[in-house]
């Protein structure tokens, strides 16, 4: 059985998270530099056996696109292109970040732990993975 990987694009930095070979649990992988997420995700692959990807597709509440939506569209394409054995699914990442804010402040921790920006991306990478397994 193979694990699903989630991915909270980002234009400096990215969250990804991983579930279990059971699919039960997500826990937070790690924060890559997003020019160094395509060499990541191939030495990662090449490790672990991964059936799924999801990516947080950003919109907005209306559901057009933010700024950020054609860089994830891009980095699609050239997922798709260089790992085309592993599908790739879109999924809402809407309020991701803030959800993990808010878990982050709940923790307790301190306030030079909860500014950082990488944790913050690994949870909400997390959260979403958590969410598409729950429906899974």
């Amino acid at each position: 059985m193979g694990r699903i990987l989630s991915i909270d694009y980002g234009k400096k930095r990215t969250g990804i998270a991983v579930t279990d070979p059971l699919k039960i649990i997500a826990t937070g992988l790690t924060t890559v530099e997003t020019p160094k997420l395509m060499t990541f995700l191939k030495e990662y692959l090449a490790k672990e056996t991964v059936e799924e990807v999801i990516i947080g597709m950003p919109t907005n509440m209306d559901d057009s696109d933010t700024h950020a939506t054609p860089l994830v569209r891009h980095f699609i394409q050239a997922f798709q292109k260089h790992i085309p054995e592993i599908p790739i699914k879109e999924v809402d990442e809407r309020f991701t970040s803030k959800m993990a804010s808010q878990a982050i402040l709940q923790m307790g921790l301190k306030k030079k732990q909860r500014q950082n920006k990488a944790l913050v991306d690994e949870i909400a990478a997390t959260i979403m993975l958590q969410e598409y397994i729950r429906k899974f």
